[in-house]
């Protein structure tokens, strides 16, 4: 009788133990050595930002120490009152400190439209090879000395701007900024001087020297939208305009915003150009198109050579003034640009 022998089974193979994949959410580290170029640049750059931190402290204390004989003299009453008699001890910013602000907004009116549009027909319409050479042309915009648009405003934008306030002041001087006092506008005798040397021509002016700096912060985030939502808006048939309108300018708001108010910056310190152009007054001149308008840096420029000690400490009290003044808009600008850059404004 055969015994059938039990039927083996297959003979287990080596245990295999399966790879670990690394954690590749730990950070590796650094080496705190570093190369020596490395540290050399790491080092230059600290070095820099210190420079530029301590030079505008600088500035800031300079202004406040030559400023304090003439804030301890007018006290509060140095931002109100429209007057600037220093010798009389009656001075203050209440007047050319309100014509700052409107230059520079009149400013900027003009130049956002322009500095918008000029960035988007670089980084979405104009062809490649064109594209260096459009923007050599607007970045030298920014290198033409402020007295040569002094003198083009002057000569030339002022005669032939004339009508066009005349028309603004018919059809809308119901709107008080527009408006003209002492003068029709109906009238064809009346004489046109009454809207030369104006706040408007001294913003449309400015306007062109801080559109370079707009446009350069706009085309920058432009540039920067991501190819991924391009294509994906071509693909669900948008137009060109279609992807700025959806993916373009909601990507770029924020630099859109910074570059607009790194702008501002630079208009509300412009001199010479505005110099050239306003006729001063030392009162609150609320319209834009009428003869006569202030800014604390063409008084500064106007008034510094005649100035007596007292009238020079008044004239550091303006130039504190319009220090502190750009310097809050600078830094809200620089951040809203930093903010934009880092993509954290993209999500729209």
């Amino acid at each position: 009788m055969s015994t059938a022998s039990p039927t083996a089974g297959p003979t287990p193979g080596p245990t295999v133990t399966p790879a670990v994949a690394p954690d590749t959410d730990v950070p590796r580290p650094r080496s705190k050595a570093g190369d020596p170029a490395d540290r050399f640049f790491r080092g230059g750059a600290r070095g820099a930002g210190a420079v530029v931190l301590v030079t505008m402290t600088l500035v800031g204390v300079f202004l406040s120490v030559r400023a304090a004989q003439a804030l301890g003299d007018a006290g509060w009453s140095f931002v109100t009152t429209s007057a600037w008699e220093p010798d009389s001890h009656r001075f203050g910013i209440a007047a050319v400190l309100p014509g700052t602000v409107l230059i520079g907004v009149t400013a900027i009116t003009f130049a956002l439209p322009l500095a918008l549009g000029t960035a988007l027909y670089i980084t979405e319409y104009a062809p490649r090879r064109l594209r260096r050479t459009l923007v050599s042309l607007v970045d030298l915009m920014a290198a033409v000395p402020s007295v040569v648009y002094g003198l083009w405003g002057f000569f030339f934008l002022q005669p032939q701007i004339t009508g066009l306030a005349r028309w603004i002041s018919t059809y809308f001087g119901w709107i008080p900024v527009f408006a003209v006092d002492g003068a029709d506008p109906r009238d064809p005798l009346a004489p046109a001087t009454v809207y030369t040397s104006s706040t408007f021509i001294a913003g449309i002016v400015v306007a062109l020297m801080v559109t370079p700096i707009a446009c350069s912060v706009m085309r920058e985030a432009f540039a920067q939208a991501p190819p991924g939502e391009r294509e994906g808006a071509f693909a669900l048939g948008a137009s060109q305009w279609g992807v700025i309108r959806t993916v373009v300018l909601p990507f770029g708001k924020g630099g859109i915003i910074g570059g607009t108010m790194l702008g501002l910056g630079r208009a509300l310190g412009e001199t010479i150009a505005v110099v050239m152009i306003i006729s001063p007054v030392f009162f609150f001149q609320p319209h834009i198109l009428e003869n006569g308008a202030n800014s604390v840096s063409a008084l500064i420029a106007l008034r510094y050579g005649a100035a007596s000690p007292l009238g020079m400490s008044a004239l550091m009290a303006a130039g504190l003034s319009l220090f502190l003044m750009t310097l809050v808009v600078n830094f809200i600008a620089s951040s809203v640009v930093a903010r934009s850059r880092s993509g954290t404004g993209a999500d729209a």
